[in-house]
């Protein structure tokens, strides 16, 4: 059941004449790994706490550097040597407290993958390596659980949903390539707003995936291009 205090915070979307309380309480009743805290982490995290999914839990080792502040926005300059995972996971607490947040300042590993994904409804993926994508959605496949990819590259960025019985992210790509192949955004950058779209959409499709509401993005690749505004799709 939904908290009078949960019908006031969440009262605009309510509003909606598509959205009401078993949208509602679908949400509530989710629980979503995000995996990465950092450039589409900080687009994703703050609406899906605001939205009012009921458990999030952030997996991420790395802790917050000075370059990093230009695009990961949940983090402020006194913020600088410690937890991604632990200082997101408190921001999103101050935000809603009415949620389960978890911050884990780990990474996703062949050792833990399984537990960590087993344990939560749909998993969305704010990595920016892809042997961790690729470890993310090889479980998903296995575990037959729904993930949200998302990445970016210099000016573009793109995004899906990849649920069980559909295409996987071995249809898009089914080998891995190698760093040399696609440089990091250390080496081409980044304009931090990217990180940030393609973050929110991830967070968008997550609540869509989670309501019960279809989207072109659970049937093919979305790509962005900042540039020019761009969006475009193509159906798996």
């Amino acid at each position: 059941m939904l908290t009078d205090l949960e019908f006031e915070r969440y009262r605009k979307q309510l509003n909606l004449p598509e959205w009401r309380k078993v949208q509602q309480m679908r949400l509530k009743e989710a629980s979503i790994l995000v995996v990465g805290a950092g450039g589409l982490g900080c687009g994703a995290l703050p609406f899906l706490a605001a939205a009012g999914v009921g458990s999030i839990t952030i997996l991420d080792a790395d802790v917050i550097e000075l370059s990093n502040l230009a695009r990961q926005v949940l983090y402020k300059t006194d913020d600088v040597g410690t937890s991604k995972a632990i200082k997101a996971a408190e921001a999103l607490q101050a935000l809603n407290p009415s949620i389960a947040i978890l911050g884990v300042a780990e990474n996703l590993s062949a050792a833990n993958v399984s537990t960590y994904i087993a344990q939560h409804d749909l998993i969305i993926d704010c990595t920016d390596n892809f042997s961790t994508r690729y470890l993310i959605n090889d479980t998903c496949v296995d575990l037959q659980k729904p993930f949200i990819y998302g990445a970016i590259h210099a000016w573009e960025g793109q995004f899906a949903v990849f649920h069980p019985g559909g295409p996987s992210y071995r249809s898009l790509f089914p080998v891995e390539p190698s760093p040399q192949e696609i440089p990091a955004c250390d080496e081409v950058g980044v304009l931090g707003v990217l990180p940030g779209i393609i973050g929110l959409l991830q967070a968008k499709e997550a609540i869509f995936y989670l309501a019960g509401f279809e989207s072109p993005a659970q049937q093919g690749l979305m790509t962005f291009d900042l540039r020019d505004m761009r969006l475009s799709s193509f159906r798996l």
